[in-house]
């Protein structure tokens, strides 16, 4: 299978190194020359992942034509705001039938589209997918066991891309649920910012097991109403990556919540991390209203984001309202 992987951050690193390893032939995309040059001639990225080798059969490229010449699969990494003027160029350069795999966990906030929707919108007629699941771009590109899913409303393009990229370090399950994987690979950015919060004001465990099972609560409302399944709220792309985002050390979201809670400011705290999560919240309660569903904890991260709201004052707000049922 010929892929091509568009965007050359960290996760796009990994997943292009990934593909190496699997003996697929594949090229990186990435837009800046100097991790372009120094893939092909170090075989590392030094300005979005460092600590990692790579291997030496992936080759990279600054030339969207050339990445996408004769792939079969194309998956795209680019920061949500970034997304649609990428698959506005993949919609004239990507190879006719070419699968266009998802691997941003964001919305738009101008549109509140999920990432699958801007690509149908702007590169209509090419089979489309999303990639996203509890998976740290370091050690994916170290080769630790890591599972994911990958989804599609046509399961046979599910499976498509899930056979090739599976492997022993590496397991990919399949899912028709191209709604629920999108919405809960994004949203669990929202959750993952307030809990670094709790850790940044030296909360305790107590607090975080608190908080991922209400945001999982919040996450499944307003995926649920935008036609997911429940199931999937509950697997990898919900609750699996939910968890590793909100409790592991490498998750930007959560090292921006932490800095905030410590009291930086939000351009401090974001400074060199470009957290999606940030821009997600936005989105987030936009959707909640347009539903009229109740999400607390992404409106007191708006609040704490966008509104100068005290980090500590959120928190207490969240364990001070009104008694009610689970």
């Amino acid at each position: 299978m010929r892929t091509t992987v568009v965007g050359g951050g960290a996760w796009g690193t990994a997943l292009a190194a990934h593909c190496a390893r699997a003996a697929l032939p594949v090229r990186l995309w990435a837009r800046e020359p100097e991790v372009v040059q120094a893939v092909n001639e170090d075989h590392r990225n030094p300005l979005f992942l460092p600590e990692a080798q790579l291997p030496p059969g992936l080759r990279a490229t600054g030339r969207l034509d050339e990445a996408v010449a004769d792939a079969e699969v194309v998956i795209v990494v680019v920061p949500s705001e970034f997304c649609r003027a990428v698959y506005a160029q993949l919609g004239s350069l990507a190879p006719a039938g070419a699968i266009l795999v998802s691997a941003t966990k964001g919305l738009e906030i101008d549109t509140l589209r999920r990432m699958s929707e801007v690509a149908a919108a702007e590169a209509p007629g090419h089979p489309l997918a999303a990639l996203s699941g509890p998976s740290f771009a370091l050690e994916v590109a170290r080769e630790l066991p890591t599972a994911v899913v990958v989804a599609s409303a046509d399961h046979a393009v599910a499976e498509a891309v899930q056979r090739p990229l599976s492997t022993r370090a590496f397991r990919v399950y399949s899912s028709a649920d191209l709604v629920g994987v999108e919405l809960a690979g994004a949203l669990k950015n929202v959750i993952a910012i307030a809990a670094g919060i709790i850790d940044g004001l030296g909360y305790g465990h107590n607090t975080v097991a608190a908080l991922i099972t209400r945001g999982l609560a919040e996450i499944t409302r307003l995926a649920r109403a935008e036609g997911a399944q429940p199931d999937t709220l509950a697997g990898l792309a919900g609750l699996g990556d939910l968890v590793l985002t909100c409790t592991g050390g490498l998750s930007r979201n959560r090292t921006v919540g932490a800095r905030l809670g410590r009291g930086q400011s939000l351009p401090e705290a974001s400074a060199g991390l470009h957290p999606e999560g940030v821009r997600t919240t936005v989105a987030a309660c936009a959707l909640a209203g347009r539903h009229g569903i109740e999400m607390p904890i992404a409106q007191q991260m708006r609040a704490v984001l966008y509104e100068g709201k005290p980090a500590r004052a959120a928190v207490d707000e969240l364990m001070l309202r009104t008694l009610k049922r689970e």
